[in-house]
């Protein structure tokens, strides 16, 4: 009997303790959504490697930016990083472990991590471009992987936009 209630009381203990350090809501959201990205680039044959995942996951981060490139640089994926705690995306999406897990165990290593958060996007159709501040109109470029040469005052930035805008955002019908 009291064995019986020991093992009710660790087992509601340890369901407890896990139910704490999950994940939730929002929490890690660059780190879940960049480890998604990357597993999802990775070809079978590669999945099975560590050394070939962290080879990859190099190369992925050249192509990052913003808030991935951050996430890049706490794992030592980049060459300036300070850290290099590569093995430790690599070794679980070798076991195909989900990207949930893999976020928990990288916060406990460095809590940084999931204080990363993506910056609200701007849905252009529906905002006034006119009451946005430079620095946004920018950010409307940077995202689309453009510049804008030669824009010296807000209108150029605006003009710029809506000359991409046909590109980049989709109109429904």
């Amino acid at each position: 009997m009291l064995h019986a209630k020991l093992a009710i009381f660790v087992v509601t203990f340890m369901c407890i303790y896990s139910s704490l350090h999950a994940l939730k809501g929002d929490d890690c959201e660059v780190c879940i959504k960049t480890v998604e990205k990357f597993s999802a680039s990775l070809d079978e044959a590669v999945k099975k490697d560590t050394k070939k995942i962290e080879n990859e996951f190099r190369n992925f981060c050249k192509k990052a930016k913003n808030k991935e490139q951050r996430f890049c640089y706490y794992l030592g994926g980049v060459e300036d990083s300070a850290t290099g705690i590569l093995s430790e995306l690599s070794k679980p999406l070798s076991w195909s472990m989900p990207a949930e897990k893999i976020c928990e165990k990288l916060k406990k290593k460095d809590a940084q991590i999931c204080d990363l958060r993506f910056e609200k996007q701007i849905d252009v159709n529906t905002v006034d471009l006119k009451k946005l501040k430079v620095k946004d109109l920018k950010k409307i470029l940077s995202d689309w992987d453009e510049d804008c040469d030669g824009c010296l005052e807000k209108s150029d930035f605006i003009k710029r936009i809506n000359d991409l805008k046909h590109k980049y955002v989709k109109t429904e019908l």
